[in-house]
């Protein structure tokens, strides 16, 4: 599978402009902004692209690849080398000829490969293409994080409003134990009615509490989501988060996602630079069957007695003078240890082969899966429109019936829990087509919308 180049310099450039916590000389990251007061869905984003630990780590991994890749391009580079010893002996064991009792030497060397049976050039190569496979791994990453980030975003913004319903619901209940308690004074109505109003209005107490304690709960996993560091204190709580669970329609068609997936999916692009990574190694891996070479060249001083002498011929004695030459190896026969390597390298690239198709497949599922639940939940957001405004009706005409003496208290409770429940249903069901749509998105390789647009 060819990937376009500028696909990976699209990933790169978000790489590099997504990245305001950048890492300083000493390899620790700059100290966290804080979180605004008012925390919207784009700043969000922004946030996590910039502090979400599992993209950081990613980054992190790109740097790495970078450092091999320095690495394996030195094997290819001149190297010099500089050396010295010092070795002071008895006159009996020396090797001088001369009765020193000590020797020194001090070389220069420059060494340059010629011919490594095409290993260096293979592995430059593979270390590149494994560096671009990080590439697309961060952007798997950023797109699983993002959706994580929307999905708890939106969340804060379903629990958020559940709480609303739930205290309108409590505010219908007391309004509904006052209206009684008012016709109970009158006389038109019987004690019964007032404890069933009080009792409507205690059971609704637990809702409100559960659903106050499950908006903070969601505020805590957004937090998680976005990395906010635990050291921050106060400044890592934001006292408000803005936006509504408003849904817009769209469209999607089978086929195009299918197809859209197989191109732009980041897990197929980094499985593909990982089987021509591996196609590299395999050259390395026969790189031993063929003999090696290399030139050499320096410059050496020695001596004996560097700091003094007592013999007969006068004391100090010294040597220097350049070298240069030809040096190469080749195994004739290493005990089938190359071919346990090049076995290796190529049971790898089957295996990077048996994980493409894998994961092709696993990828056409998730979009059939994603395809269905968006269809599911725009049909929900569909029927709970109408049902929310008929709900509200119907708790209006109830409760005028009732002041009229033609309805009874419980016609009237009845629709208040009728309304309630749709409200909720309807909020559900926004929540889920929004959800849907941000993963369908992702399902397709198309990223979150925040970072496209």
């Amino acid at each position: 599978m060819k990937i376009p180049g500028p696909a990976l310099l699209s990933l790169a450039l978000l790489l590099a402009g997504a990245a305001r916590a950048q890492v300083s000389a000493g390899g620790e990251p700059d100290a966290p902004t804080t979180l605004p007061d008012r925390l919207d869905l784009p700043t969000a984003i922004r946030y996590a692209l910039d502090h979400n630990y599992p993209i950081l780590q990613a980054r992190e991994q790109i740097r790495q690849q970078e450092g091999v890749i320095i690495q394996v391009k030195a094997q290819g580079i001149p190297n010099l080398q500089a050396t010295a010893g010092y070795q002071r002996n008895s006159a009996a064991v020396s090797q001088t000829g001369l009765p020193s009792t000590s020797l020194w030497t001090l070389e220069l060397k420059a060494t340059q490969a010629l011919y490594a049976g095409g290993a260096i050039d293979a592995g430059v190569k593979s270390a590149k293409l494994t560096r671009d496979a990080a590439v697309f791994s961060l952007q798997s990453t950023i797109d699983a994080s993002l959706l994580d980030v929307r999905t708890k975003f939106y969340g804060v913004l379903l629990a958020r409003e559940e709480l609303g319903v739930q205290e309108e619901n409590v505010k219908l209940d007391r309004r509904e134990l006052q209206d009684t308690q008012n016709q109970f004074s009158a006389g038109s109505v019987s004690n019964f009615e007032v404890l069933r109003a009080k009792v409507t209005l205690a059971n609704a107490q637990p809702d409100y509490i559960t659903a106050r304690n499950n908006y903070r709960i969601a505020i805590e996993q957004l937090r998680e989501s976005l990395g906010v560091p635990s050291g921050l204190g106060a400044s890592a709580t934001f006292s408000e988060v803005v936006g509504r669970l408003d849904t817009t329609p769209v469209s999607f068609d089978a086929d195009a996602a299918l197809a859209s997936a197989h191109e732009h999916r980041p897990e197929l692009l980094t499985l593909a630079r990982q089987r021509a990574a591996v196609e590299q190694q395999v050259v390395v891996a026969k790189s031993t069957y063929y003999p090696s070479l290399s030139a050499y060249g320096g410059y050496e001083v020695g001596g004996a007695d560097l700091v003094g002498s007592n013999n007969e011929a006068g004391g100090y004695y010294g040597a220097n003078g350049w070298l240069v030459g030809v040096q190469g190896a080749w195994s004739v026969f290493d005990g089938r240890a190359t071919e346990g390597k090049v076995q290796q390298a190529r049971s790898l690239l089957a295996q990077n082969q048996l994980a493409y198709a894998s994961e092709e497949l696993a990828i056409d599922v998730e979009v059939r899966q994603a395809l269905s639940t968006w269809e599911e939940a725009a049909e929900l957001v569909d029927a709970s429109k109408q049902t929310v405004a008929q709900a509200a009706e119907a708790l209006r005409l109830a409760s005028e019936r009732y002041r009229a003496g033609a309805a009874t208290q419980l016609d009237v409770l009845t629709s208040e829990t009728a309304l309630t429940q749709t409200r909720t249903n309807q909020l559900q069901a926004n929540y889920n087509y929004l959800v849907a749509v941000a993963a369908l998105r992702k399902a397709m390789g198309l990223g979150d919308v925040e970072i496209k647009n």
